[in-house]
């Protein structure tokens, strides 16, 4: 699945991380087993965009609201298809940490 990517901001020369805890490695690999039952074209298509949004995390965490599931301004939710995607951010490196990906 995916287990994190790297990628380099503009203001520093450090590498930013994201990362996915096994929480959410478990509710996709859940998710995707219901979609394969119905259509894998939708599977392909639905990994590629959640892939996108994934990568493209860093550049629209402003876009993004406070989690309606955690109280800490840290923390945002991304909302797809009925389907929300809580992720953690940490200040200090800079780092995301995707939470879970649940029904909403």
């Amino acid at each position: 699945m995916f287990s994190g990517a790297y990628k380099k901001t503009r203001r520093e020369s450090k590498i930013m991380k994201i990362l996915c805890t096994q929480n959410f490695e478990k509710q996709l690999e859940a998710l995707l087993g219901d979609f394969t039952k119905e259509d894998l074209a939708a599977v392909k298509s639905f990994k590629m965009y959640l892939d996108t949004i994934i990568l493209n995390m860093p550049t629209k965490v402003q876009k993004f609201k406070k989690s309606i599931y955690f109280d800490d301004e840290n923390i945002k939710d991304i909302e797809h298809q009925g389907l929300v995607i809580p992720f953690y951010i940490d200040e200090e490196t800079g780092d995301y940490l995707i939470l879970g990906i649940v029904k909403k």
